[in-house]
């Protein structure tokens, strides 16, 4: 019989007496927190994070929408727990909603999150 991998990991954004996260909270947070970081700003490692929001400022042409969709991807990819299924990207009027549809190895279960880009607040949370 195959055992389960979980994941456990530490969080204190938004948790006020639990600080523990498991599995696919813990992979929902840890992808949250890359999409968050400019690339090249954490100390030792220059490829983590995105550049997603350089590209937030330029007008939504399909050009722009399937450089949106490889970042995604890209960023996506540096997590070996997680998969991503499907990206889809919609303009908004302070700044541009990502849905993903996310997939936790080595589970077939996906889910669908909604991020947005938040140009006025300069951060990125689900919604």
């Amino acid at each position: 019989m195959a055992q389960t991998q979980t994941f456990i990991g530490f969080n204190t954004q938004q948790q006020y007496k639990k600080f523990t996260l498991t599995d696919f909270a813990l992979v929902k947070r840890d992808l949250l927190n890359a999409f968050n970081i400019r690339q090249g700003q954490l100390p030792g490692r220059p490829a983590y994070g995105t550049v997603l929001w350089e590209l937030l400022f330029e007008n939504q042409l399909e050009e722009l929408n399937t450089a949106i969709v490889r970042e995604v991807q890209r960023v996506a990819s540096g997590d070996p727990r997680c998969a991503i299924n499907d990206v889809q990207s919609f303009p908004q009027e302070n700044g541009i909603l990502i849905q993903i549809e996310l997939v936790m190895a080595p589970s077939t279960n996906a889910e669908r999150l909604s991020l947005f880009f938040d140009l006025q607040q300069r951060n990125a949370s689900y919604v």
